[in-house]
């Protein structure tokens, strides 16, 4: 804090305000540079030239030599002044002509003091000194205009000595230091447990930016990766083309070669037959026309009843047609394995609904698995329950987006699974899952080929599942439902296309063994999924 006595030995004496360019006299005495100048332009008309503080005269106009010590001291001494002005904002209520800073405010004169007023200012008891305030009037009671010195816990108000001897009498009152440090503990508290959530946002923050940035690296991996495999695939596609056209073009030159022969045999027998006619033709005996035989063999016309190139050519075509779509298949096959190669998210969890259940099926404890049982359990008859078959569906339903879970089906021998609407029967025979308002898979026997079914229509499978995961896989918007084997390759079974209508329950059937519904991806990635192999 800056002394009035520092302030004072920094006063020019002719401006009296701080120094502005001290400069110095030989005498010794230190003057604003202006000022002085003003004063010896004075002396100029007289030729005597003297010292305004102690008159020593000087025979010629005296040279100003700059205070460069003195410079920096008022420098230094302004700065402290205005950090310190820039601090409280406020300034001495007695300054009038060159206001300074306030050090104090006294409440009991409501009236803020520099250093120099400050000294002079009453010791008295009644005089209480703070940090600078311009809010003295805040600090006095309003009611008897004393200054406030306690604090009541029970009303939560600074009071003064007045008023803890009145209408506060017997509450509990502490001192405005004491409430303050209690106060300021109990923020100290809040402010800890602020910064340690700030901390954990920007740990937040922090790994989000990571995720982003290693998700960013890893999509641009996946991307490179499944074009890389898809060029390798189009190679590969290309070169069993052009393998199959070479061995094409093979088989096409020797059978080609074997029918030119067969017709340039025909040919030949044709010259004849035709050369035979003509002389028959130009003889002029009658008798001897109408005496050779009258056989079309001898001819030749059974001969040419054959047409074994337009045999081969017809089988040609069809072999031709037969590679072309071969070559269809397998590049649509690789388009949409680019289109599951792009969708990515977790496994959907998925909740089976017990008021649905079946009572030849119990339902474990985590809701995610069912099992068959031939006593049946005993369980309330209401409009959602299954009365025939022992089905369950999902608590959950789907109206929109990308869902996708796993069916663990190798403890069971006979299962089906698949999406239905709310609206689909719960009894009779017609509430069997792929009958009406469903789309199932079904399988579980190793003896008998799996099927796919919706609205009673059944499509056999050329192959059984009788082990492992079945996927299912769900786009709502596309109307695709799909199922795929999960293995090495992951196989893709059959893809239902439909406009849903209703939300969806993902629906289990079970009739032998158990099945369980499982709320991990199995160890497999997106990234994984452009290696299935697609058989319809």
């Amino acid at each position: 804090m800056a002394s009035a006595g520092l302030r004072k030995e920094l006063e020019c004496s002719i401006c009296l305000t701080l120094y502005t360019d001290p400069v110095t006299l030989r005498c010794g005495h230190n003057f604003c540079r202006v000022c002085i100048d003003q004063v010896l332009n004075t002396q100029d008309e007289s030729g005597v030239y003297s010292c305004p503080e102690c008159r020593e005269e000087f025979q010629e106009r005296p040279t100003l030599r700059r205070n460069i010590t003195l410079c920096n001291v008022v420098e230094n001494f302004r700065s402290t002044e205005l950090h310190q002005e820039e601090i409280t904002g406020i300034r001495c209520t007695y300054c009038m002509d060159s206001p300074a800073p306030a050090v104090r405010s006294c409440l009991h004169c409501e009236a803020s003091l520099c250093d120099n007023h400050l000294r002079v200012h009453s010791k008295g008891p009644e005089h209480v000194l703070t940090d600078p305030s311009t809010s003295l009037k805040n600090k006095k009671c309003i009611f008897h205009k004393k200054i406030l010195e306690y604090y009541c816990t029970e009303d939560n108000a600074c009071i003064c000595v007045y008023c803890s001897a009145g209408e506060h009498r017997g509450h509990k009152v502490e001192t405005l230091d004491e409430a303050s440090e209690k106060k300021k503990a109990a923020l100290r508290n809040v402010l800890q447990n602020l910064i340690t959530k700030k901390e954990k946002t920007e740990e937040k923050v922090l790994s989000l930016e990571e995720h982003f940035r290693k998700t960013k690296e890893n999509a641009n991996e996946r991307v490179t990766t499944l074009f890389v495999d898809i060029r390798r695939q189009v190679d590969d596609l290309e070169k069993k083309v052009l393998s199959q056209l070479s061995r094409l073009e093979e088989e096409v030159s020797l059978s080609l070669s074997d029918v030119i022969q067969k017709l340039e045999i025909k040919k030949d027998e044709l010259s004849k037959i035709v050369k035979d006619i003509e002389e028959l033709c130009n003889m002029t005996d009658p008798v001897t026309v109408l005496q050779e035989p009258d056989k079309g063999e001898v001819y030749g016309f059974g001969e040419l009843r054959g047409d074994d190139e337009g045999f081969w050519v017809n089988n040609r075509e069809n072999w031709g047609k037969e590679l072309i779509s071969q070559i269809s298949q397998t590049l649509s096959d690789i388009m949409t394995c680019v289109n599951l190669t792009f969708y990515d998210q977790d496994p959907t969890d998925i909740l089976l609904d017990v008021k649905t259940a079946n009572e030849n099926i119990n339902i474990s404890e985590d809701l995610r698995g069912v099992d068959y049982t031939e006593i049946k359990r005993y369980r309330y008859t209401t409009d959602e329950r299954f009365r025939h078959h022992p089905q369950v569906l999902s608590s959950t339903t789907f109206s929109s987006g990308r869902h996708y879970w796993d069916v663990d089906i190798s403890r069971s021998d006979s299962w089906r699974m698949g999406m239905c609407y709310p609206s689909v029967n719960r009894r009779g025979y017609g509430s069997l899952f792929g009958h009406y308002e469903s789309w199932c898979l079904s399988g579980g026997s190793e003896n008998s080929k799996s099927t796919v079914m919706y609205d009673g229509c059944t499509k056999h499978l050329p192959y059984c599942i009788s082990s492992g995961r079945v996927r299912i896989h769900l786009d709502y918007e596309a109307g695709q439902l799909s199922f795929y084997v999960l293995g090495d390759p992951i196989r893709h079974i059959h893809t239902f296309t439909a406009t849903f209508t209703e939300p969806l329950h993902a629906a289990l059937h079970v009739k032998e063994g158990s099945i369980k519904i499982s709320n991990q991806a199995g160890g497999l990635k997106t990234s994984d999924w452009y290696t299935i192999y697609f058989r319809n």
